[in-house]
């Protein structure tokens, strides 16, 4: 089984609930790491101007870039739900190496603002999903912009789309993503 996230980028209004929701869930200190991310996607010229959001956070690819970087081996990816994990203690750090960072199409693994900082990236909310319970950023949407759960019934329910706009799919990863695109 792989999870993987599904994200309706026609609800996203860009609330950013989702990254806060992931960040406070995880205890994460205030600085540049974010495990979920929201951007706003413009283009056109007036008067036809386009505004958009993606939700992106790991998509915990099935063939992850980030781990076959990794020289210690401190990205492991689980092998019954194929979410990945760190290894932080075992983690080279960011200044002394960066592997990770560089390889991974999405820019995904994040680093704090100490010095030498361990990666750090989404869990899927590790700690709920034991619980059958759905990540915090998921729950956290207040217009049902995201779900979660694994791949197969995700496109049972949502169908087969892997990019929209800020979005493009890596055939070379596999990212476990599915999408709903605001515009066609």
């Amino acid at each position: 089984m792989q999870m993987a996230f599904y994200f309706d980028q026609s609800r996203c209004i860009g609330c950013y609930a989702c990254s806060v929701a992931c960040k406070d869930w995880n205890n994460l200190e205030a600085g540049p790491a974010q495990w979920r991310r929201v951007t706003a996607q413009e283009w056109g010229a007036y008067p036809e101007v386009f505004l958009t959001y993606v939700s992106l956070s790991c998509s915990h690819c099935a063939q992850p870039a980030c781990a076959d970087a990794c020289p210690v081996n401190a990205i492991i990816k689980n092998g019954n739900n194929g979410v990945m994990a760190v290894k932080q203690e075992e983690c080279l750090g960011y200044d002394s190496c960066g592997a990770c960072k560089k390889a991974c199409p999405y820019a995904v693994p994040q680093f704090g603002s100490e010095e030498n900082a361990r990666m750090q990236m989404c869990t899927f909310c590790n700690d709920r999903l034991k619980e059958n319970r759905k990540p915090a950023c998921v729950d956290s949407c207040p217009v049902r912009a995201l779900d979660a759960g694994p791949i197969e019934e995700l496109q049972a329910k949502y169908g087969k789309v892997t990019e929209v706009t800020g979005f493009t799919y890596s055939g070379t990863t596999k990212p476990s993503i599915l999408f709903k695109p605001r515009y066609k």
